[in-house]
């Protein structure tokens, strides 16, 4: 079973890009375009005060009629954050992804120092590659058998 911890170790990217609540949405936006991401932590003196997502946008700009230039991140982000431990497990995070819709999760340890981020593609990434070595295996054995 795959820890956070593991899967953070394999991310060809560790780093956690964030915005301050000042920002505006569209600095945001540009930010996400920019790293080819779906999220910014939201980060107030070094603590983790919030989340803006693409569907945070679509959801609370355009489909409101505000305009993401004169909108400040911090009237859009999702204040309450879901986050998970270094020994949480790849299944653990499914769940905890899939019960409450979330697409991403910050990684904090015991003192609440942040450590990454993980992304429902890097779970599925994982479960696919977990997958992919159990057949192999089970291929192994019955063509072991046979000859």
């Amino acid at each position: 079973m795959t820890t956070v911890a593991e899967i953070l170790k394999t991310k060809a990217d560790a780093a956690v890009h964030s915005i301050a609540p000042t920002e505006s949405v569209f600095d945001a936006l540009k930010q996400m375009a920019d790293k080819h991401i779906g999220a910014l932590l939201v980060m107030e003196a070094g603590a983790i005060v919030g989340i803006i997502t693409e569907r945070d946008y679509a959801r609370k700009i355009a489909l409101l009629g505000r305009t993401s230039a004169d909108t400040r991140v911090r009237d859009v982000m999702t204040r309450a954050v879901m986050y998970v431990q270094p020994t949480h497990s790849c299944q653990e995070c499914m769940a905890l992804m899939t019960e409450n819709r979330l697409r991403h999760l910050p990684v904090v340890d015991d003192a609440g120092q942040l450590l990454g981020l993980v992304s429902i593609g890097d779970l599925v990434k994982d479960i696919i590659s977990e997958q992919k070595f159990i057949i192999e295996q089970l291929e192994h054995y019955i063509t072991g058998q046979r000859g």
